[in-house]
């Protein structure tokens, strides 16, 4: 595996749970839990990589192409955006992008292919609607915009954050 494949792992074990999708009301487990068991097996084999997966892992992510999206825009110079989090648009309106910019006022979503669905289109055009009244600028993200290393997806994120007035350091 590769490093960021590994991340991919990573994330998902320290993944919030959702109550309303899943059983759960704990992450599979804590980065410090993580930590220990890298430890514990000092010496084995691909062990500097799982470290280095650690040190980029994140929780907040709730999907493979999200670690991959962040990771991706990262290494294009992007600042490390925040993974759902609630955010207020309005008086009783929160939303959680999949990658938030606040500062930029920029929401990113990775819509997979369940957003094909005849109700999550119109959930997702209430979505977009919610930001646009914010004055947010979304940005959607599909696994389309995934290939070449996520170059499209990543030089649109970036147009969004340049618009909103993000300059590269």
């Amino acid at each position: 595996m590769t490093i960021d494949e590994i991340t991919v792992v990573a994330d998902h074990l320290l993944r919030r749970p959702r109550p309303t999708f899943e059983d759960r009301s704990e992450p599979y487990c804590t980065r410090e839990e993580l930590e220990e068991m890298l430890d514990r097996h000092k010496g084995t084999p691909g062990i500097r990589k799982a470290r280095l997966a650690l040190e980029q892992a994140r929780v907040g992510a709730d999907s493979a192409p999200e670690t991959r999206l962040r990771l991706a825009l990262e290494r294009a110079g992007l600042p490390e955006p925040e993974l759902n989090q609630p955010t207020e648009l309005g008086f009783g309106v929160v939303r959680e992008p999949d990658l938030g910019y606040r500062e930029q006022r920029v929401a990113v979503e990775y819509e997979g292919e369940g957003h094909s669905e005849s109700a999550q289109i119109v959930r997702d055009i209430e979505r977009e609607e919610d930001y646009s009244r914010a004055g947010w600028h979304l940005v959607r993200i599909s696994k389309r915009h995934m290939g070449n290393d996520a170059r499209t997806a990543v030089s649109k994120v970036l147009a969004a954050m340049q618009e909103r007035g993000w300059t590269p350091k």
